[in-house]
């Protein structure tokens, strides 16, 4: 007997493996049963039609501060993941600090999970975190199942979640390689800044953190990745002068990986207007000529993947009232943003959309060990479908934000790609700026579940 699927997804473009073409693709439960030629299907199956949009992977986006529970006025599940299917994103995974407790132990795991309930309109995954006193914890928080951890090397901005140092990491790192675990790292070493007295200028941020922070502690990690052999990920990558010591310890064969964010891809420094805390984030972003060797890092390889470092807090931590850069919280909100962020840039740049899948579906999920459900249109994997229209042109505007904080630096910036509809596992949670039906996310484990 033959199973036939319960419905049809059809447009004049959708992106497979082998190219963009005219399909139907076959969803029978949560899953792509077949991609075929229109022509195929058979005259009773239900028939979504999305005309000329472009069908695509749902993103997966695997750096995301929800801040839930403990600081959901920051953000919580629902209007973040609500933001993500907005945005064409259908799997996140959220960071371990910002939320109280941060997640460094299985009982912070949990309340975590609990707190997700009934909440996720996308797939949701977890990292938990390195901090110096929980060495204790890793293995298990590994066994109930987090996608990685994450370490900083500098303070994190929270008192809760200290920052880490190289005795950690080597204490820790054996731990991680045995259970094959990734450990994120924000790469920033503190050794020396120079601080003014007037921090209203973005140039009195940078040089409160200069790209010595970064490419210091960027070398670090490659001594570490080739000492131990270890899986080591460079959170958003801003610094393109390091790129040259990655691409050498990539060819010789080590484990390290990179991600970088829309911020330091979409903004340059010197556009950045005195007193906008709005882009205050760690590390800083730099000028056009750093961002455009972002883009070849990418083009190239040496940057994997491209995640939101969706960050956001009130609008009275930004201060932006008073416009000073030391007192303001880092972070930028913008996962709702960064396909047509991305998008529009890759426009500019004449990057393809099968590179833009590469970068925002494929390779994410590989990362997070889920590239044989997510981040492609292929029989038996996952129906997680964004359908857009890639050359229309919008300004984002504050009331269709859907983060639970609006101020965003996004605000006003006119790009290409509108979403029209995301579908999660085959079911259509959001089409034209509605969310439909009830939260339906799903909690994704480290134990291929």
């Amino acid at each position: 007997m033959s199973i036939t699927p319960n419905f049809a997804i059809i447009s004049q473009r959708v992106l497979t493996p082998k190219g963009e073409r005219p399909a139907a693709i076959l969803i029978q439960e949560e899953k792509i049963m077949d991609v075929v030629s229109i022509s195929e299907i058979s005259s009773d199956c239900p028939v979504e039609d999305m005309k000329n949009d472009v069908v695509m992977p749902g993103l997966v986006d695997t750096h995301v501060h929800i801040n839930e529970p403990g600081r959901t006025d920051w953000e919580g599940f629902e209007t973040a993941t609500k933001a993500a299917a907005a945005g064409g994103i259908t799997t996140l995974v959220d960071m371990p600090l910002n939320c109280i407790p941060v997640t460094t132990t299985v009982d912070a795991l949990n309340q975590k999970i609990a707190a997700t309930k009934n909440q996720l309109w996308v797939d949701c995954g977890f990292y938990g975190g390195l901090i110096p006193d929980n060495l204790q914890d890793i293995e298990s928080l590994a066994d109930a199942g987090v996608l990685g951890f994450k370490a900083f090397l500098s303070h994190s901005g929270i008192d809760e979640f200290p920052n880490i140092n190289e005795k950690h990491l080597r204490e820790a790192l054996p731990i991680f390689a045995n259970k094959g675990i990734p450990v994120l790292v924000h790469a920033e070493l503190e050794n020396g800044a120079t601080q003014s007295e007037d921090h209203s200028t973005y140039k009195s941020f940078q040089d409160s953190r200069p790209k010595s922070w970064e490419n210091n502690a960027v070398k670090l990690l490659i001594q570490l990745s080739k000492e131990f052999d270890a899986r080591i990920h460079i959170v958003h990558l801003s610094s393109a002068d390091i790129l040259a010591e990655i691409a050498q310890t990539r060819k010789d064969g080590y484990p390290i990986s990179v991600e970088t964010c829309p911020h330091y891809l979409h903004f340059s420094s010197e556009h950045i207007s005195d007193g906008d805390t709005r882009f205050k984030c760690t590390p800083p972003i730099w000028e056009s000529d750093n961002k455009e060797k972002l883009w070849s890092g990418l083009e190239n390889g040496l940057i994997n993947f491209i995640t939101s470092d969706h960050s956001p807090c009130t609008a009275e931590l930004k201060n932006l009232e008073v416009g000073d850069f030391k007192k303001a919280w880092g972070g930028i909100s913008s996962i709702q943003f960064t396909l047509p962020v991305i998008w529009t840039e890759c426009k500019t740049r004449g990057y393809s959309m099968d590179q833009l899948i590469n970068w925002m579906s494929k390779q994410p999920a590989k990362f997070i060990g889920k590239d044989q459900q997510k981040g492609q249109i292929s029989p038996g994997f996952d129906a997680d479908l964004v359908c857009w229209n890639p050359d229309e042109k919008y300004i984002i505007q504050k009331e269709a934000i859907h983060h639970k904080n609006k101020l965003t630096p996004y605000e006003g910036e006119s790009l290409y790609g509108v979403v029209n509809a995301t579908f999660l596992r085959g079911q259509k949670v959001y089409e034209n700026g509605e969310f439909l039906g009830n939260p339906t996310g799903k909690i994704i484990l480290n134990n291929n579940g």
